[in-house]
């Protein structure tokens, strides 16, 4: 059987999702062109040896559209027989990239595969476009539709977390993100973005506020109370009628902040990196994804985990470094609970919490930083896993080698 191995990674920074935001001026199709490039020079790669660029992006629409994976390909100046797909599996879309490109290495059809994923959301904003899941009565009457905001704080009051353990969960992000940027944890996966004038534009992850502490995050107000006085509370609880009434803990400091940026991840064979010249620094052992109940929309991550460990038969303990996107705080205490997990083990760099979640990129991001701590701490294996819109779950487990 053939394997697929991991042979390089590289993210930007993340920029505010704003227009004052640092990379707000720099379109998604640059961003992703200049990883691209990056990971060509960074590997002296020869870009015809690479048979596909499989990227996430989760709101593919305006300048974000027409496949920009095909067509930040061509501006890379990668060669021209490298086609492009966009993939949107909503957040876990980078993720299910490198889990696509993997499957093409590992079926042959590709020597190297790059997986990834772009998303500006100070550019093209979050839900831009549309959809069937929030407007049409097909799905969002008849399956009991609410907002990912309403489904984090329906995690919390059905396991009883408080607005102090989601809060407390949130200064420990940002704490450890802190501690990642002043170590240099993130160092040989940076790649700083450059404007049109080749002058660096941003090199550290913007969104981050390091000083946070319990005392500024209680001052803020819950951020879904108007959602569910508007009738989400209510079909919350025709769908858990033994919940009670939902208990708003979430705002913007304890859930993911919205951002810019770009993660690309080079894929390949075993024999296509020795053609190359190129060490593998892991083997990818699978990837899964999985549907979950979609009210509540955020519990895949517990049997995403469960599904992929049992299909490679390894149990939570043989995973030394768990990375979960922090979409919110009351997703990562329930995957803790619900898996019996070491905190020490989980997000242990920080998460999006502190540093954000540009949707299409993040999952191949945190693949990234789980394989660089892994190398850091001299580890051998990490999962990486996110919560996925309308009730999904995305895996992958790697091995150092």
């Amino acid at each position: 059987m053939t394997h697929a191995y991991i042979y390089d990674a590289v993210r930007t920074p993340r920029g505010k999702g704003r227009p004052d935001g640092a990379l707000h001026e720099i379109t998604a199709l640059d961003l992703a062109a200049q990883m691209l490039r990056a990971l060509r020079d960074r590997n002296h790669l020869d870009t015809a040896l690479v048979d596909d660029v499989v990227l996430g992006c989760v709101m593919p629409v305006g300048e974000q559209g027409s496949d920009i994976a095909r067509l930040a390909t061509v501006v890379a100046g990668y060669e021209q027989q490298v086609p492009g797909v966009q993939v949107n599996r909503f957040c876990a879309s980078g993720l299910e990239a490198c889990n696509i490109a993997a499957a093409k290495v590992i079926a042959g059809e590709a020597r190297f595969a790059v997986g990834g994923g772009v998303e500006s959301m100070s550019r093209v904003p979050l839900a831009a476009d549309g959809g069937a899941m929030t407007v049409d009565p097909v799905f969002a009457f008849d399956h009991y539709y609410a907002p990912q905001g309403i489904g984090a704080d329906m995690i919390a009051t059905l396991n009883g977390f408080t607005r102090d353990d989601v809060d407390a969960y949130a200064v420990q992000s940002q704490q450890r993100a802190a501690t990642a940027w002043r170590e240099g944890r993130f160092a040989g996966s940076i790649v700083p973005v450059l404007d049109q004038a080749g002058a660096i534009r941003l090199a550290h992850d913007e969104h981050m506020r390091p000083d946070t502490d319990l005392q500024a995050l209680g001052k803020l107000k819950p951020a879904f109370v108007r959602m569910g006085e508007a009738g989400y509370d209510a079909v919350a609880m025709a769908r858990y009628p033994d919940m009670g009434p939902v208990n708003h803990v979430h705002h913007g400091g304890n859930s993911s902040g919205i951002v810019d940026g770009a993660a690309m991840v080079l894929i390949g064979s075993k024999e296509a990196g020795e053609a190359a010249g190129l060490k593998p620094r892991a083997r990818i052992l699978g990837g899964a994804s999985i549907g979950s109940e979609p009210t509540i929309m955020l519990t895949g991550p517990e049997f995403v985990t469960r599904k992929l460990l049992n299909r490679l038969g390894m149990a939570t303990g043989d995973i030394d470094i768990y990375e979960l996107n922090e979409a919110f705080a009351a997703v990562v205490l329930r995957y803790l609970r619900a898996l019996e997990l070491d905190g020490g083990t989980v997000n242990v760099n920080g998460g999006a919490i502190a540093m954000g979640h540009p949707l299409g990129a993040t999952g191949a991001m945190i693949l990234g930083t789980a394989l660089d701590e892994l190398e850091r701490t001299d580890k051998q294996t990490a999962l990486i896993n996110l919560c996925v819109g309308a009730g999904m779950g995305t895996a992958m487990v790697i091995e150092r080698i």
